[in-house]
């Protein structure tokens, strides 16, 4: 027989007993963002587990508002649904929401609007369709718990 495990992604459980992650463990399997300074202000990135950018911000002009971007993300990117502007005659949904979408150069790409209908992340040109909607999963499972960094500590 196995030990039973947990699907909590900041612990494992083996035998009944949870065990919680250290800082540095939990990086290893969740997403980060990384608040960074960026012409003027700030931004953040949002990093998969594999630290490869999956969301990015606009540019802040306050640090502090960066985090509260990054706290839009979290609360919205969990919840939100998905708006598929890539298909004819595209279903509008109601924010919060991924949008899907086609660039001027045919790739996909998508954005995160919040419930006010402001665009919060961003995302980066995807060769295919399915690579993009791997990202918004991405963003989903990630973004809720993951670990903000300054760059420099990232």
């Amino acid at each position: 027989m196995s030990p039973k495990r947990s699907c909590h992604p900041f612990s494992c459980c083996v035998k009944e007993k949870e065990i919680p992650f250290t800082r540095s463990q939990r990086s290893l399997v969740m997403g980060k963002f990384v608040v960074k300074p960026a012409k003027g202000g700030f931004m953040f990135n949002l990093l998969a587990s594999n630290n490869q950018v999956v969301a990015t911000s606009e540019i802040y002009t306050k640090k502090t508002s960066c985090r509260k971007g990054i706290a839009s993300v979290q609360k919205n990117a969990p919840i939100a649904k998905l708006e598929d502007q890539t298909v004819e005659d595209p279903k509008v949904l109601t924010n919060p929401k991924f949008e899907l979408f086609l660039d001027k150069a045919e790739k996909t790409r998508f954005r995160l609007k919040a419930r006010n209908g402001e665009i919060i992340a961003t995302s980066q040109a995807y060769k295919s369709k399915k690579a993009a909607l791997n990202g918004i999963e991405s963003v989903r499972t990630n973004a809720a718990e993951a670990e903000i960094v300054e760059e420099g500590d990232a």
